[in-house]
């Protein structure tokens, strides 16, 4: 495994779930857990242990209100972790993210945008991280980006023609 995905709860796989899709499109082998920080911490660090083992780089970690699953991960690994706030009804995420960016000196949590936008770009700072170390990677991703601009210029010269 180079990524591994920890949900707080089964109900955050809606944000985490074009992540996913970026990681297959992006050929990472990747494995998905439902852990909690809080109602099962043993076994929250018995999966870190394991996915350290299995060889992952990357650790990605979804979490809605008190959200301490990126910074429990964070705590057991030196391995890079990034955050994902999930929206909640009460704050609207606000908590999470919050919870996630205020992590204390000297155990950081690399924090995106809060739900799917989040998941995403989590998804996709991970294959930058791993881009360092690996140049066909590293060109994908290249191409990816110029395919985003390319959707820009289009969407732009679109726009023009209804004018």
């Amino acid at each position: 495994m180079k990524v591994t995905i920890f949900l707080g709860s089964d109900s955050d796989f809606e944000v985490v779930k074009e992540a996913l899709d970026i990681l297959k499109e992006f050929e990472i082998p990747f494995n998905l857990e439902v852990t909690s920080a809080h109602r099962s911490p043993e076994r929250t660090v018995r999966l870190i242990r394991e996915a350290e083992q299995q060889g992952t780089k990357v650790f990605i970690a979804a979490a809605g209100k008190a959200a301490h699953l990126p910074g429990v991960v964070a705590a057991h690994t030196v391995l890079p972790v990034i955050g994902v706030p999930v929206e909640s009804q009460a704050l609207a995420g606000l908590d999470a993210l919050l919870s996630i960016v205020q992590m204390p000196r000297g155990i950081p949590v690399a924090t995106v945008a809060l739900g799917k936008t989040g998941g995403a770009n989590a998804a996709l700072l991970a294959v930058s991280i791993l881009a360092t170390s690996d140049q066909k990677l590293k060109d994908r991703l290249e191409a990816y980006r110029l395919k985003m601009a390319e959707k820009v210029e289009e969407s732009s010269r679109k726009l023009k023609e209804k004018l």
